[in-house]
């Protein structure tokens, strides 16, 4: 029970971190709560709470993952190496993809609520 509570707590530490650490991250937070803000104004249906519930939380994940290859990138090398580059590069892309296929969903769900 105790290596799962320490898990548990080591989870919320990366959690926190990419909150205190991460501007982007909080960024994706805020668009989040408005876009939920948004879901309980106009009653979006079940469907269309659980696309914006997996995109949003893809976004987060996403953004986490990069934090800690960036993270990784910086603590192998200090000095710019293109191929460290290559890699924070692309994983900074995943994050990009997964927050416009994110608006784009919002977009679907909300404008013919608001058009």
């Amino acid at each position: 029970m105790r290596r799962l509570l320490n898990s548990f707590r080591f989870a919320c530490n990366g959690i926190r971190y990419a909150i205190h650490t991460q501007p982007n991250f909080r960024i994706q937070l805020v668009f989040l709560a408005l876009a939920v803000l948004m879901g309980f104004i106009f009653k979006i249906t079940q469907l269309q709470w659980t696309a914006l519930i997996l995109t949003s939380s893809l976004v987060l994940i996403l953004e986490i993952i990069n934090t800690s290859i960036e993270t990784l990138m910086d603590f192998i090398t200090k000095e710019y190496n293109p191929e460290a580059a290559k890699v924070k590069d692309t994983a900074a892309g995943a994050v990009l993809i997964a927050s416009i296929m994110s608006v784009v969903i919002g977009l679907i769900i909300f404008i013919p609520y608001i058009f």
